[in-house]
């Protein structure tokens, strides 16, 4: 029950959020440009109303938490993959390694359309699908000894399904790791200050989890003042490095860039993850949380003025970063700020490896709403520069050209010059993200002559933003490859065995790495977001099935609606971008030819196994809930003592819990 006072509180933050978004969609005051401010508002007061109503109602009505149930972290605990993990510690590792280049870049490419349709997809489409998806997943992997989607979709749904999510999850998984780190590669090549800072987060990271698990267990505090104070002296010193005859240490080539990732990567997949993964990521969150709160903060002192219009005539199609019209393109290419099924692959891989108490699960939901304030400060960041600017850095069109097209460049040699970097003709959201970021940063008081220096470390910024899903991503990249092989030979599904764990890891980061290397990757990425997407379709697909098993027919809407409504978008934009890239193939060289029909298999392959995966649930939905067939859960709860506390609910009402090793 809510006290008046409280009920009173809630009230008012509705009000305001009501206020906040008709100043946004130009309810109010329609004739004048919005001020950040506004979104800043409207965003926090949603996500704070969904949490407290919206994530409450999921946790206690539609998943039944209960903290009187034994989680896997202590049931299969092993000291490498499973622990129970303290809950700040958990949610910092869960929304450093959700939180990648999505939020970051595709909202800023998004907001080509114009600011308002990417914020409302941002905020609406992360409370209602995103956080959905990601909440329900983690705790069907938590119930079921921290499972992996592909796993989840055997058990419960059968093994067409089941084979068809794992060739699906597997694809996807190694294009997304591959093009984020290619972004890292790109944002570290020849940069001194970046490379140093992001290599002493690592003994940092290491030096921490000693220190909670062996040194002062359970100390978080003095963990997290120890891994702060040595995050900003490495930022500082890698300024200072940069600037030394010792910057040729790190100044790397990016071949040499390619085997220091790899080499990252494989050792974040087969430490214990306390030792450096999780760290790693609770470390990486102070500074993502830090840079997005001091964004947010810049935004409400300065309340800068939005200067890119609440719609482009680019909604109709022909802009210069996202050649097709807002529908479908538009939920594509913000994807992670709003729904992804990445996020996935994390809420089954390893977070449900480490809750403590069930109640703790609350951050599959959490994560994802601070993920998407993310994706609404990038959008911030990229729409208070003048239209002109943001298309010219954005694309390699000339000013004349922009200006033909109503875009006239406003800005753009100052900002190089403040940021002494030419800017103009660099696509791909980032440096159009990090000079928003800095012009921000820079209109703060005493800070107008640092504007160079916030453009750096808005980059190193993004740089660690991407690399903590790097981290985690390999890691249940490993799980997945374990667990497709241990089909074929039974000990690679012991996912504590060192010679499966060695060669699975070594696998995945040379799959990822060889991309990288040879760039191939970059003619893959523009249809990673529909498969990214297509991707959450069949995340939300099983959600629902593990929701009638649970006997949550009655809530079976929570997961099923928003599945529906990305499906339809995503199955859309598979179908234009099939024809986009055997159009371009048509027109194009012989070896660039095969790439790009390559490019149109792959999407159309991953869209035939959605499909596949939709027809297969829906059949067997209309067997369990019109025609009640008997059914079986793989669900696995057990109380206190190791006591079955029972599992999922067959037809006829009887309680049945099956446990399954890992």
């Amino acid at each position: 029950m809510i006290g008046r006072g409280m009920m009173a509180v809630w009230v008012l933050v509705a009000l305001a959020c009501a206020a906040a978004f008709g100043f946004v969609t130009g309810l109010l005051n329609p004739g004048e440009k919005v001020n950040g401010l506004w979104l800043v508002v409207a965003a926090s007061c949603f996500y704070v109303l969904a949490f407290r109503f919206y994530g409450r109602f999921l946790a206690r009505r539609v998943l039944d938490l209960n903290d009187a149930r034994i989680t896997p972290a202590h049931r299969l605990q092993d000291g490498t993959n499973f622990y129970p993990a303290n809950k700040y510690v958990l949610f910092g590792h869960h929304f450093a390694a959700i939180a990648g280049a999505g939020p970051l870049l595709g909202p800023v490419l998004a907001a080509q359309f114009g600011f308002l349709p990417g914020f409302l997809w941002l905020v609406i489409g992360a409370v209602l699908a995103g956080a959905v998806q990601d909440f329900v997943i983690l705790v069907a992997s938590m119930r079921r000894n921290g499972r992996s989607l592909p796993e989840i979709a055997q058990d419960e749904i059968g093994a067409v399904t089941g084979t068809a999510t794992a060739v699906a999850v597997l694809f996807i998984v190694v294009v997304a790791l591959a093009g984020l780190g290619l972004a890292v590669v790109n944002a570290l090549y020849r940069n001194a200050w970046g490379a140093f800072t992001i290599a002493m987060t690592i003994p940092i990271a290491v030096l921490m989890g000693f220190y909670l698990q062996k040194f002062r267990p359970g100390r978080v505090g003095e963990m997290s003042a120890l891994g702060v104070a040595l995050l900003v002296l490495a930022v500082v010193a890698g300024r200072l490095v940069g600037q030394s005859e010792a910057a040729g240490w790190f100044s790397f080539e990016r071949s040499t860039l390619v085997w220091l990732l790899a080499g990252y990567g494989f050792l974040a997949s087969v430490l214990p993850a306390w030792m450096l993964l999780v760290p790693r990521d609770y470390l990486s969150t102070f500074m993502k949380v830090g840079v997005v709160g001091l964004l947010g903060l810049g935004v409400i002192v300065l309340a800068p003025a939005i200067e890119m219009p609440r719609v482009t005539g680019f909604v109709h199609g022909g802009g210069p970063i996202i050649p097709g019209p807002w529908f479908p393109f538009l939920f594509i290419t913000i994807a992670c700020g709003a729904v992804s099924g990445f996020h996935a692959l994390v809420a089954s891989g390893t977070t449900p490896k480490m809750i403590a108490r069930e109640s703790h699960a609350v951050v599959g939901y959490g994560a994802m709403l601070m993920e998407s304030f993310v994706g609404v400060m990038a959008l911030i960041a990229a729409s208070v520069l003048a239209p002109g600017d943001y298309l010219a850095i954005n694309s390699l069109l000339s000013p004349e050209a922009l200006a033909d097209m109503g875009f006239p460049v406003a800005r753009l040699q100052e900002l190089s010059r403040l940021v002494e970097v030419d800017v103009a003709g660099r696509p791909g959201g980032a440096v159009s993200l990090a000079v928003g970021m800095a012009s921000i940063f820079s209109g703060l008081p005493g800070m107008a002559h640092l504007m160079a220096y916030w453009y750096q470390f808005a980059l190193l910024f993004e740089a660690l933003f991407i690399l903590t899903t790097i981290d985690a991503g390999t890691r249940v990249a490993r799980y997945l490859v374990q667990e497709m092989g241990g089909r074929f030979y039974a000990p690679l599904r012991r996912i504590g065995w060192w010679p499966g764990v060695l060669a699975s890891s070594a696998l995945v980061v040379g799959a990822w790495g060889y991309l990288i290397g040879t760039g191939s990757i970059a003619t893959i990425w523009p249809m990673f977001g529909a498969a990214n997407q297509l991707l959450g379709t069949l995340a939300l697909c099983i959600g629902t099935t593990v929701l009638i098993k649970m006997g949550k027919v009655r809530y079976g809407w929570v997961t099923a609606a928003p599945m529906l409504f990305v499906g339809v978008v995503t199955l859309a934009g598979s179908y234009e971008l099939f024809f986009w890239f055997t159009a371009q193939a048509a027109l194009a060289a012989s070896d660039e030819a095969f790439t790009l029909y390559l490019d149109a298999g792959l999407v159309g392959v991953v869209a035939a196994l959605a499909v596949v995966v939709l027809v297969d649930s829906a059949r067997r939905w209309y067997g369990y809930v019109v025609q009640g067939r008997p059914y079986r859960s793989s669900e696995v709860i057990v109380g206190p003592g190791g006591i079955p506390l029972g599992g999922g609910t067959s037809a006829g009402g009887v309680k049945i819990s099956i446990e399954r090793c890992c």
